[in-house]
């Protein structure tokens, strides 16, 4: 029963993929598609360096405080790796944007929380 269940949804999804495909009615829309979801895509790769990093360092200090507690049971490093990944996550879109700087010229332009944007802000 939940073959058959699985197997209608997804013809149901490919029916569904082949007029979204066809909705497309030339090049510049679909430069405008790409350009859209890659700058969305852009979005939530920071947003989750952000949500990530703050996780990471959060996760750090609770493990210096465990550490301050019982020495023995939780070694120092653990605390320090978390929060030098924290801060590396934290960094990830400034470190997206120096690249770009460096890949493309100062004629690149970067997708940030904002949109679009230049270099020369």
């Amino acid at each position: 029963m939940m073959k058959k269940v699985l197997l209608v949804l997804f013809t149901l999804c490919c029916f569904t993929l082949g007029t979204a495909a066809f909705a497309i009615s030339g090049i510049g829309s679909v430069a405008t598609q790409v350009t859209t979801n890659i700058s969305a895509i852009a979005k939530l790769v920071t947003a989750a360096a952000y949500v990530a990093g703050m996780a990471f360092a959060v996760t750090g200090i609770v493990k210096f405080k465990q550490h301050k507690d019982q020495p023995t049971q939780y070694p120092i490093s653990t605390p320090i790796a978390f929060i030098f990944i924290g801060a590396a996550l934290i960094f990830v879109p400034s470190i997206f944007s120096v690249s770009g700087h460096t890949l493309f010229g100062s004629s690149g332009q970067v997708s940030s929380v904002s949109g679009l944007s230049s270099f020369r802000t």
